[in-house]
């Protein structure tokens, strides 16, 4: 919906627009639009993808296999380290991305290292899909509630803003 709201604000077609869109709640998936289909996404439901309040995010393959089979976790308990309890609530015991920005107003580092390490992970999902893209994007687009705090998007600008200034 944002992506068609973005065209008919810009006056353009979304059949003829480029763009990277990502929706920012609990999950957080980031997809290339080309030219009015999405053409590729990460699998947020699962927790593929970058770090988000409640999703681990993509995870090193080996480390994963080793927990699997490591006889301590269930396999509803991996599944649930991935998507319900993984990504800031795992390291924080939160997934409200308000209160964690208010906590660094406060002077809490760990939560701001934890918010950065979030907000680096979906640039670099954001730029992954630029490269889908080849290069040509028209507009980045950010969603859901977690978009709501600049914090997120400060980084987020920090690292892609070379891919459209505007963002």
């Amino acid at each position: 919906a944002i992506a068609r709201r973005h065209a008919e604000k810009v006056g353009k077609r979304y059949e003829d627009l480029n763009l990277v869109v990502a929706h920012m709640g609990g999950g957080i998936s980031v997809s290339a639009h080309c030219k009015g289909r999405v053409i590729d996404t990460n699998n947020a439901l699962d927790g593929d993808g970058p770090i988000a309040p409640e999703r681990a995010g993509t995870v090193p393959a080996g480390a994963l296999v080793n927990l699997c089979f490591s006889g301590k976790y269930s396999q509803r308990d991996v599944l649930k380290m991935l998507a319900g309890k993984g990504g800031l609530v795992a390291h924080l015991n939160q997934n409200s991305v308000q209160q964690i920005c208010i906590d660094i107003e406060k002077g809490d580092q760990k939560s701001k290292a934890v918010l950065d390490a979030m907000s680096y992970s979906i640039a670099k999902e954001i730029g992954a899909m630029a490269a889908v893209l080849k290069g040509q994007v028209d507009a980045i687009l950010l969603t859901g509630g977690v978009a709501y705090n600049e914090p997120v998007n400060d980084v987020i600008r920090e690292h892609c803003s070379f891919l459209r200034p505007d963002l």
